[in-house]
């Protein structure tokens, strides 16, 4: 399976789960631990919770290993590890506060799936 693959059933199970402002940023050519960072907001712990379990088994269900999963739901960031890609699930106040997007830097943004 393609990067490109994995990163559109990362994208689709968050979005058909109801994350928000979920965005896609490469970083191949600035990092060595991934190719590609999806940030998503929840809108509560449980949710993030949720949005992680259902992207671990749509991974599963394609045939696709996930790494780890790491963040306790109380922390509001449960971070997903498929390898080339890495999926960042915040709470709204974790993400600003945190700010992975300026980190990045804009010129990585590949897309923004708004709902």
């Amino acid at each position: 399976m393609t990067e490109k693959k994995l990163q559109n059933i990362c994208q689709n199970s968050l979005k058909d789960n109801k994350a928000e402002n979920i965005l896609s940023l490469d970083i191949e050519s600035i990092s060595s631990f991934a190719d590609t960072i999806i940030i998503a907001t929840a809108n509560s712990n449980r949710h993030a919770k949720s949005l992680a379990d259902k992207l671990v088994e749509s991974i599963k269900d394609h045939k696709r290993n996930v790494i780890n999963v790491e963040g306790k739901v109380e922390s509001g960031w449960i971070l997903v590890d498929c390898g080339s890609v890495i999926v960042n699930i915040m709470k709204e106040e974790i993400r600003d506060f945190y700010d992975l997007e300026g980190l990045w830097g804009e010129n990585t943004l590949l897309n923004n799936i708004n709902q």
